[in-house]
């Protein structure tokens, strides 16, 4: 649903009380608990109940938080008050509809996020790939500078379970998402912008309006402030370039020593990451460089990206059964797999790789999936789930099969498993002791790691379950 941007962002106290549709995702549940930390009375609902998850929001101060979405969850708004939306919500959603004939204030995540920049000096963070894990190792990076932020980041902190706080700096870390246009609302001091690699294009159509989008991101950085680009993507090499000549501050960042850089990879010496892969290390550098900018001690900002010990859901450690070590990421384009593998592997040492891939978005799938299923070959097993559906219907063209055939893998070692509930038995039956385990995508596969060291920590490794795999097409 494309919910209009007002002209003036509302400040918080502006907003009267609020409602959240869609509360218990990344970005919403992180805007509803700043918002409550800032004395707004926030409620809000979701298609599933987490308890946990639920349990987290309730004592970090919204009010409630109700299962599946009904007219009556507006019950107690009147006008003046606010209703906010996630774009993935369909247009006749009954919420929406209910808000619109009350006269309620109809907001999209986007706006609801700046409201609650309002008063700060906001860094945004954005990019194709590593907006997550940058967004938080400047978060960690600048509070042990001392600078304590307000963060609003799309996963949580490993170290504390958080996706977002109100600190008592005058600084916002933010990640902004391209993904449906949010990025594009906001008015930062200044951005980092990790790379542009054509995604999304459900939203923009082609790789050219995607590109051009940035510059336009690009373009509402304060004059004052500056820009981070990570130079070894030649779309943020080609923005940095653009952004100079047009009299703006940049500050490069390459791991790969690209000439005229202004951080390389010395910059991190004596830095020991959470993670392997030049794909890390370029998101520390890009950390550090924004840190740097604004005022603050490199050496105290590094101790902050060594102490960073990841984010929920990117190359996160699960756990480890019958000598198996089990690992779930968000990867879900192919420069991500890519970069997921590579870190993978490294932890494997001379352990196999087993790999657990759910497609996301049937366009996605469509356009990326022979390249998914290439980067895919970098590891010894693969097991390919269905697509996970979001915002779209299914096309029986589109499926998981499209990505394992691409695999180049011989054949018995690439399995398509259409139910991702018979995921953990089959990854089960596969691993060895020494391997390791690494589910990969955006959707429901998060789920399956748990269950894969429960299997082994109950049997050891089982024998695989040859009837509910299928062979690759080839």
């Amino acid at each position: 649903m494309r919910i209009p941007v007002p002209e003036v962002v509302p400040t918080p106290e502006q907003l009267g009380r609020v409602h959240v549709v869609g509360i218990g995702g990344a970005g919403l549940s992180g805007i509803a608990r700043l918002l409550a930390a800032r004395g707004v009375e926030v409620d809000g609902c979701d298609a599933v109940a987490r308890p946990e998850r639920d349990q987290a929001l309730l004592a970090a101060g919204v009010r409630a938080v109700r299962e599946g979405h009904d007219a009556d969850h507006l019950a107690d708004l009147h006008p003046g008050d606010t209703v906010v939306f996630t774009t993935a919500v369909p247009d006749d959603h009954p919420e929406h509809a209910e808000a619109l004939r009350r006269g309620l204030r109809v907001l999209p995540r986007s706006t609801a996020l700046a409201s609650v920049m309002t008063g700060h000096r906001v860094v945004a963070v954005a990019g194709t790939h590593g907006k997550t894990t940058t967004t938080s190792l400047l978060t960690c990076a600048l509070q042990a500078a001392g600078a304590d932020p307000t963060y609003a980041i799309g996963g949580e902190l490993a170290s504390t379970g958080l996706n977002a706080e109100l600190g008592s700096g005058e600084m916002f870390v933010a990640e902004a998402d391209e993904s449906d246009g949010a990025f594009l609302v906001y008015e930062p001091f200044a951005a980092v912008v990790t790379n542009i690699d054509a995604d999304h294009l459900d939203q923009w159509g082609t790789e050219e309006a995607y590109r051009a989008a940035f510059e336009t991101f690009a373009d509402r950085v304060d004059p004052t402030g500056f820009l981070v680009c990570c130079v070894d993507d030649p779309g943020a090499a080609a923005l940095a370039d653009r952004a100079r000549a047009a009299g703006r501050a940049v500050v490069t960042v390459s791991v790969r020593a690209e000439a005229g850089a202004d951080l390389g990879p010395d910059a991190l010496d004596g830095v020991t990451l959470w993670a392997p892969g030049d794909h890390y290390r370029t998101d520390a550098l890009a950390a550090l460089a924004a840190g740097t900018a604004l005022g603050h001690d490199p050496d105290r900002l590094r101790r902050g990206l060594a102490a960073y010990t990841g984010t929920r859901r990117r190359m996160e450690r699960k756990g480890e059964a019958a000598g198996v070590t089990v690992y779930d990421s968000y990867a879900h384009h192919p420069v991500e797999i890519a970069g997921d593998l590579q870190a993978a592997r490294a932890i494997a040492g001379e352990g196999r790789l087993v790999v657990c891939f759910q497609p996301h978005l049937v366009s996605r799938t469509r356009i990326f999936g022979a390249q998914m299923g290439l980067q895919l070959g970098a590891a010894d097993e693969v097991v390919v789930l269905d697509v996970y559906l979001a915002r779209e219907p299914a096309d029986p063209e589109v499926t998981g099969a499209l990505v394992a055939g691409h695999v180049p893998l011989p054949a018995d070692r690439v399995h398509v498993v259409p139910d991702v509930g018979d995921a953990p038995s089959v990854l089960a039956g596969l691993a060895r002791p020494g391997d390791l385990v690494l589910t990969l995508g955006a959707g429901t596969v998060t789920e399956v790691g748990p269950h894969v060291l429960e299997l082994l920590g109950l049997t050891g490794p089982p024998e695989p379950s040859a009837d509910r795999t299928e062979e690759a097409p080839r």
